[in-house]
């Protein structure tokens, strides 16, 4: 703001007069008509200048106060953070594994004698009980060499009537002398391998009704069928030609493995007393499907190999699941959960509460009496069902951050306040719904 200075001309009109030297001194001013219009134009110009000025600065002056109380108004509050407070409790240590799942029992079909295939007689992906029967082939061949046998049979046993009454007859001469003993024994020895020519021909009926039963080729386990490897008028060569695979789906193995370093260390944190071991009925076996979900049902372990794959440095380890649904199939990929041991003072903490600094070491961060933040690096050992089992520095009753991080640096003052369970069981679940 800036006033411009008045013109002479407001003063045009005034005078001065000035009284005689002798006497006192008196200044008179006298106006003329225009001078009196110019003096008084002069003095409004003057106070609207002024008036203006007072009204420019009036805002800055407010301004000041604004900015003043803008400050004090800014200081924020303590940030509010979630935390939870370490609790030691009994966890089972779980070790999550991988593995493939494998039928209890696999048989290949195959064909007992050889020849023709003349029928079908199963659904391709059935299920089938043992003997139920699955091919036939030609039987004409197997029901002519039956018939043979018989015959044969039926000639032995001829034979053997006239061996017995020849005997007979020899032994009654001996008796009287009217006979020499060799002739007696020759009687009795041609007796004998009459009956045992029968015998022989007993056995050589049965095997040809046994092929000719053989001819009907029968389910050997029960099981789910798989696909026909052979089609009618195909030439099945006995115990050669596979014609179907069938396999026991329930139960149903899952077979993974371990490292032989993990099992060391398990045995001596045993020996050690810093594990407890689960009776071996109280053990569960978990699968984990490849779309991250919880087969319903748990198994139970059925063994531990006795030795370790010389390429891998794994050991094998099965475990046996009920399967109604037929829900897991062989060869499918799985992730094997099993209990292999008893923390009876574990302390864990969400997995959120983890973080990583810039050497890749872990840490948390601890809220202090004070309500303070601080860093506490920590040691981790396994993650599972969203917490990490945390060794080495945490203790009973510290406070640990879970939410809010992006809130506030280390050493900032915060206000904490619980985060339940519930809420965190709502995130796993809403983070498993995304990931589907």
């Amino acid at each position: 703001m800036r006033c411009v200075a008045i013109s002479p001309f407001y003063f045009d009109g005034i005078s001065r007069a000035e009284s005689p030297r002798t006497g006192p001194a008196r200044h008179v001013i006298s106006f003329n008509n225009i001078g009196a219009l110019n003096f008084m134009s002069g003095l409004r110009a003057r106070t609207a200048c002024v008036a203006m000025m007072l009204a420019a600065f009036t805002p800055l002056l407010g301004a000041c106060d604004e900015s003043v109380s803008a400050v004090s108004a800014a200081q924020p509050a303590d940030p509010d953070v979630s935390i939870v407070v370490v609790k030691p409790q009994a966890r089972a240590v779980v070790r999550e594994l991988p593995g493939r799942i494998s039928p209890t029992r696999m048989s290949d079909v195959r064909p007992r004698v050889s020849g023709i295939v003349v029928e079908r007689l199963f659904r391709q992906g059935s299920e089938v009980k043992a003997g139920d029967p699955l091919y036939r082939i030609d039987p004409r061949p197997f029901e002519v060499e039956v018939m043979a046998n018989e015959a044969a049979l039926a000639k032995a046993e001829a034979a053997l009537m006239q061996a017995k009454q020849q005997a007979h007859r020899i032994a009654t001469l001996t008796s009287q002398r009217a006979a020499p003993e060799a002739e007696n024994e020759k009687a009795v020895a041609a007796e004998r391998q009459a009956q045992a020519e029968v015998e022989g021909r007993k056995a050589e009926l049965a095997r040809a009704k046994l092929n000719l039963d053989y001819a009907t080729v029968r389910a050997p386990i029960d099981g789910v069928v798989g696909a026909a490897l052979v089609s009618e008028g195909a030439l099945a060569v006995q115990n050669e030609t596979n014609l179907a695979t069938i396999q026991q789906l329930d139960p149903i193995y899952a077979d993974f493995t371990q490292s032989v370093t993990e099992l060391n260390q398990l045995r001596r944190a045993f020996e050690s007393g810093d594990l407890d071991r689960i009776a071996a009925d109280a053990a569960k076996v978990r699968l984990v499907l490849d779309d991250n979900t919880l087969y319903s049902l748990d198994g139970k372990l059925l063994f531990s190999d006795a030795k370790v794959d010389a390429h891998t440095g794994q050991v094998t380890l099965r475990g046996e699941f009920r399967n109604p649904k037929r829900e897991l199939l062989p060869g499918m990929y799985v992730r094997v959960r099993i209990d292999q041991g008893l923390d009876s003072d574990a302390i864990a903490v969400p997995q959120q509460a983890i973080q990583r600094n810039g050497g890749g070491g872990s840490e948390v961060f601890v809220v202090k009496d004070d309500n303070r933040v601080a860093v506490q690096p920590v040691r981790t050992g396994s993650v599972q069902d969203g917490v990490w089992f945390v060794t080495e520095g945490l203790k009973a009753g510290d406070k640990v951050v879970v939410e809010g991080f992006q809130k506030f640096a280390a050493g900032d003052k915060v206000k904490p306040q619980s985060w339940s369970e519930a809420e965190a069981s709502a995130d796993n679940r809403h983070a498993l719904k995304v990931t589907r």
